[in-house]
């Protein structure tokens, strides 16, 4: 029987005699001599993918990534990214999306069918609510959201239809660190199914499949995901997501349901990745730097209430991120180039005014890029308001230009706001 692994058989040399030039091009035998090797990861790009012999075919792994069966399932260049990313998470499984919200929806999609309920954080990434609770719902999902910081509101919460529980570390806009040894301490007791997006940490702030509690006894998380959108791409021109888990059967789940919907991430925006991640450690640690440096200075000026990092010790789950990221590194912890700020007085012409008098900070979504950024939200009907002094937040996202002229280009805004103020 003919082995399926092994590789295709060398092909004839072609003549030319009887086949157009064509014909020839198509099916010259040349291929380059094994062995090369370089600082970039090589760039496979596929739709179709040649099987050497139908047993090959009836052999193939769609799950596991010991064949190849068709682009959508990935090349030698994506199964690099994957393994990658898997290690950088201490996971045995990846599987890329084509966008973040594309990787929680897949796992939305693959974990949760008519009559299951499933639990949000309060400050949970908003897309992700909207498609819980409107997308889903159609679906015959329920949904509720509890207190990231109160176990035991999550606790109270939990029915007998909930099957997935949902962790976001830190919140994306209000920025709080949730209690997450005491909410996976509360899933595991009921066995059920947690996913955690750790798009703020990057792994780097914590590992999440590394999670205990603090008598140091391990601690169950079912799946992560990341946009790596934000710091694993850090130019800010890539869309992808990824998914991770040490199991072997969900990542069977998830991959059928990404198969099923066709889903599907370009070469080129992996390569593009490849190239970014080895130096992805250096620019977070300075975006981290930059950023607290920064959320300080805001906190000095009289107009701010209230700054929300979870690196500063008046933040909302101060003591959970101390918890979690302060003990992988020093007492220092670590932390992403983000935070928000709440001006009490102010209205909404105000913040705008603001965000519009910002000349090197730009108006945008997302984070981890080079440019900085901010945007303004309205909080109000948020299940999180209560944790707000106001509803309008303003969110300061770090780039990478130098700290003083972004220092004096915040000093010069809220100045501005300042003078037009009656």
């Amino acid at each position: 029987m003919i082995d399926p692994n092994l590789p295709p058989p060398p092909a004839a040399p072609i003549s030319g005699d009887g086949l157009a030039a064509n014909t020839r091009l198509l099916h010259h035998p040349y291929t380059p001599p094994p062995g090369f090797a370089g600082t970039t990861v090589p760039m496979h790009k596929a739709s179709t993918i040649f099987f050497p012999n139908m047993a090959a075919v009836r052999n193939r792994d769609w799950a596991f990534k010991s064949t190849y069966t068709y682009g959508l399932a990935g090349t030698p260049t994506s199964y690099v990214l994957e393994e990658r990313l898997a290690t950088l998470d201490g996971a045995r499984y990846c599987l890329l999306a084509p966008s973040g919200l594309a990787a929680i929806t897949l796992v939305n999609l693959a974990l949760l069918k008519g009559g299951d309920h499933v639990l949000l954080p309060d400050n949970v990434y908003q897309p992700s609510r909207d498609f819980v609770r409107h997308a889903l719902r159609d679906f015959g999902v329920t949904c509720d959201t509890y207190d990231p910081l109160n176990a035991e509101d999550l606790a109270a919460r939990i029915t007998p239809q909930t099957k997935l529980v949902w962790l976001e570390a830190a919140g994306s806009v209000t920025m709080e660190f949730p209690d997450l040894a005491g909410l996976l301490q509360v899933c595991n007791a009921r066995g059920v199914r947690t996913a955690l997006d750790n798009t703020w940490g990057a792994s780097l702030a914590f590992r999440p499949f590394a999670l205990h509690t603090p008598d140091g006894a391990p601690l169950k998380l079912d799946v992560c995901i990341h946009a790596l959108t934000k710091y694993p791409s850090g130019g800010g021109d890539v869309l992808m997501g990824s998914i991770t888990t040490c199991d072997a059967e969900l990542l069977k789940a998830i991959k059928l349901r990404h198969l099923q919907l066709g889903l599907s991430v370009g070469m080129n925006d992996v390569e593009a990745i490849l190239r970014s991640l080895p130096n992805m450690a250096l620019r977070y640690a300075a975006q981290d730097q930059a950023a607290r440096n920064l959320a300080q200075f805001v906190a000095t000026q009289e107009a701010v209430t209230q700054v929300l990092h979870p690196a500063l010790p008046n933040a909302p789950g101060h003591a959970h991120w101390q918890a979690v990221c302060g003990a992988a590194n020093d007492d220092a912890g670590a932390a992403a180039g983000i935070f928000s700020f709440v001006a009490a007085d102010w209205n909404a012409q105000q913040v705008d005014a603001f965000c519009e008098s910002l000349q090197l900070f730009r108006i945008g979504y997302s984070w981890g890029g080079p440019i900085s950024l901010v945007m303004a939200y309205d909080m109000e009907g948020s299940p999180a308001r209560h944790r707000l002094a106001s509803r309008h937040v303003i969110r300061l996202c770090i780039g990478l230009e130098d700290v003083a002229d972004l220092q004096a280009d915040l000093a010069q805004a809220f100045a501005q706001v300042a003078r037009h103020t009656p």
